[in-house]
């Protein structure tokens, strides 16, 4: 560990007893137990309201979670001498979720639908008085897939526009049409299902999601499992986590139907879904979320340099949208292929 990074841990009231660095963070041994000290860019007022949030889940409702703790002088936020801005947070010992391990991911699912009963800001009316506001959500879902859309076509244009073309840019002008009718597709069913009533149910219950739920954030270690990395926690349609979190399973199992229903029933078994949040699920999956996140990385990439991961991306979400389609209609009833859309 470096001498600013020492000079950081020196802010907080515990003696550090070993370090050890892990993917852009620090592991710490305490007087307190096990910490995580990492670099943030989040801001003190969203570092209030995640301790807020995070705490209550932790002390009132029993979920093991990365708690920010606060420094000597009463802050979550420690700053360097070269002002960078360090958060120390509660960590577990365990293993990120195995995502070989199909027993795992069942467990994964059924955590995160403990996670959502207890998820919901200001059930009892209280606000402190250090958080000014509540966790508001991005743009509604609807909202974020027509700008993904415009985004889509902004792309082909820039391309179409280029006399000399790559390997990415002739793949993605070759399956355009098809995955952006797809995607429009999806839009108008969006437009006409009842998903615009749960975001604004949601939002006004607040209701929150963990924002980033994948096999990362998830431990397995020998006290139960644990769940980290709130910082994109917000209010939100829950299942939107659900969503997130079957596609990552799904585009590495090739879209397995027994597995995706055995992830919906282990959710449901602690957490009852409403239709409209398996119609919501359904479609979000059903959108080409992987094409157009691919097409919009390399539209704010270095040009004259094609990483040869972004052609495999762009090639796996074209080749998994047949095996998605039947996953699809077999788990959800969902058919993008009929004149009921549009």
């Amino acid at each position: 560990m470096r001498e600013y990074e020492l000079e950081v841990l020196d802010q907080y009231g515990m003696e550090v007893k070993s370090t050890r660095r892990i993917r852009g963070a620090f592991f710490c041994e305490t007087s307190e137990g096990t910490m995580l000290l990492k670099e943030t860019r989040i801001s003190e007022k969203r570092a209030a309201l995640l301790y807020l949030i995070l705490n209550r889940l932790e002390t009132e409702c029993g979920v093991r979670v990365d708690t920010p703790v606060f420094t000597k002088n009463g802050q979550l936020l420690a700053a360097s001498k070269d002002g960078a801005k360090f958060m120390l947070k509660k960590w577990f010992s365990g293993h990120e979720c195995d995502m070989k391990k199909e027993h795992e991911i069942i467990e994964a699912a059924k955590t995160l639908a403990l996670l959502h009963n207890k998820l919901v800001w200001r059930e009892d009316g209280q606000q402190e008085s250090s958080v000014a506001a509540a966790p508001f959500p991005k743009k509604s879902p609807l909202e974020e897939m027509e700008r993904h859309n415009r985004e889509m076509k902004k792309v082909r244009s820039f391309i179409r526009a280029r006399v000399s073309k790559n390997e990415f840019e002739h793949l993605y002008l070759e399956n355009f049409d098809r995955m952006y009718t797809l995607a429009a597709q999806v839009v108008r069913k969006m437009e006409v299902s009842g998903c615009a009533a749960l975001y604004e149910k949601s939002v006004e219950s607040g209701r929150m999601i963990h924002g980033d739920y994948n096999y990362h954030n998830i431990l397995f270690g020998p006290e139960g499992i644990a769940v980290t990395n709130f910082e994109r926690t917000r209010m939100d349609i829950q299942v939107q986590d659900l969503y997130y979190f079957v596609r990552k399973v799904m585009e590495k199992y090739h879209w397995k139907q027994k597995l995706g229903r055995d992830i919906l029933e282990a959710y449901e078994s602690v957490r009852e879904m409403e239709e409209t949040e398996r119609e919501y699920i359904g479609l979000c999956l059903a959108y080409p979320e992987k094409f157009w996140k691919t097409a919009s990385s390399y539209a704010h990439s270095n040009k004259a340099w094609l990483p040869e991961k972004s052609v495999e991306k762009l090639l796996l979400a074209v080749k998994q949208t047949d095996e998605k389609a039947v996953f699809l209609e077999d788990v959800f009833s969902l058919d993008l292929s009929g004149s009921d859309i549009g």
